[in-house]
């Protein structure tokens, strides 16, 4: 039997409380009960006189609901509703990314998962501060796993789709959850002629549903006997809309609109020379087994059909995700993706790719991944070069590219 040991606490130094608590030497009960011994002052008080307090068991406490574990555990920093202690509370200076669950537009982009880790690793497993300290001893699995589902309560609009149906993003097939990241996506030709583009995609949140987003793209082609083009391609300028999502069935459904400027040069192969409207629908759904489906179906109409014809397209992507650490560390994220487009002029033929890729976080809050495939044409391969594919993207929301390491 391990040896019991008494703490004594000085709860208020001017008002000489003093709180002797005995505590199990080691043991998870021992480092919950010291938890409760932290607890602000007020908690026990009251108009308490000059007396010593004797701990309450674990069993005393009753940590059956979310509410319970979170009143018990973290309401001494994070507060009533979620809001967070006054500094004068706390005692200390909170963080820049210290978090308010009730405030939805920085609470619902979130992840389950990310505030499941967060608690069982503490700051310093997900790249945040070591204020917040490791539950991994105090809590069980079960228990951290009901506190964040009850911090997931303390948004009251629900309007705003949550982060679980943020679904990895594909290399080509557009999400449709609205975002706030910066992506660099490069490719290269395996084979046919030597050209390498590039696309600078900016995305920016705004509102509860929707996202506008600005594309530049770089390309260059060898024109033979070493002599290389590049420029920039015809920009982008989209807005997406979510028109349905539910956490319950874990499905998310959204329409954009985008303009395609004609700012590449068409002589030397860098635009289409023409102005071009885009519009599609995105679905994303939640699969059992951390698995996730993704489709993209749309219709580019271009205002001149002579320069370019108007063309449908459609994308799917199969996925999953892998988890180290008991799901609480490093994702790693498999995916296939499907792609079909064709030109809306008679004969023409449609077009088919397949793009096995694999998407992997870099750093510990997960903010900053890659993605790297290989676009194979499966048909039609006549001009169409089979292409190695990269992009790296950088969450926004989550923190500067430097932080979270």
């Amino acid at each position: 039997m391990a040896t019991a040991r008494a703490v004594s606490v000085e709860i208020d130094s001017r008002a000489r409380y003093h709180l002797t608590i005995t505590l199990p030497a080691s043991g998870r009960a021992g480092r919950l009960l010291f938890l409760v011994a932290l607890w602000p002052p007020s908690i026990f008080l009251a108009q308490a006189p000059q007396t010593t307090a004797p701990a309450p068991s674990a069993s005393e406490l009753k940590l059956d609901t979310g509410k319970q574990i979170y009143e018990a555990a973290c309401i001494g920093c994070h507060g009533p509703g979620g809001r967070g202690q006054p500094q004068t509370t706390l005692g200390f200076e909170p963080p820049a990314t210290f978090p308010d669950f009730s405030d939805c537009p920085t609470s619902t982009p979130e992840r389950t998962f990310d505030w499941r880790a967060t608690i069982h690793e503490g700051g310093r497993g997900r790249g945040f501060s070591e204020i917040m300290p490791s539950f991994a001893e105090a809590l069980t699995v079960e228990q951290i796993d009901k506190v964040a589902k009850y911090l997931r309560t303390l948004c009251s609009e629900p309007d705003w789709p949550l982060g679980e149906l943020n679904l990895p993003r594909p290399l080509i097939t557009e999400k449709a959850f609205p975002e706030t990241e910066t992506i660099l996506t490069m490719a290269a030709n395996a084979n046919g002629a030597d050209a390498l583009s590039s696309n600078l995609t900016y995305e920016q949140r705004f509102g509860v549903k929707n996202h506008f987003e600005l594309s530049v793209p770089v390309n260059f082609s060898e024109q033979g006997a070493g002599t290389w083009i590049g420029g920039i391609g015809d920009m982008v300028l989209g807005v997406k809309r979510v028109l349905a999502h539910s956490s319950r069935t874990g499905s998310i459904f959204s329409v954009q609109g985008e303009v395609s400027a004609p700012t590449g040069n068409r002589e030397k192969g860098l635009g289409s020379g023409v102005t071009t409207f885009e519009t599609f629908g995105a679905f994303g759904q939640i699969l059992p087994h951390f698995s996730f489906f993704q489709i993209q179906a749309g219709v580019e109409l271009p205002t001149d059909t002579d320069k370019a014809p108007k063309a449908v397209f459609w994308r799917t992507a199969l996925g999953r995700t892998f988890t180290q650490h008991q799901n609480f560390g490093r994702s790693w994220s498999p995916m296939v993706e499907i792609l079909a487009d064709r030109d809306l002029e008679t004969g023409a033929d449609t077009n088919w790719d397949i793009v096995p890729e694999m998407q992997v976080t870099l750093n510990k809050r997960q903010h900053i991944r890659v993605n790297i495939g290989i676009r194979t044409p499966i048909n039609n391969t006549a001009g169409r070069s089979t292409q190695v594919m990269v992009y790296a993207l950088w969450d926004r929301f989550d923190g500067g590219l430097r932080e979270g390491w």
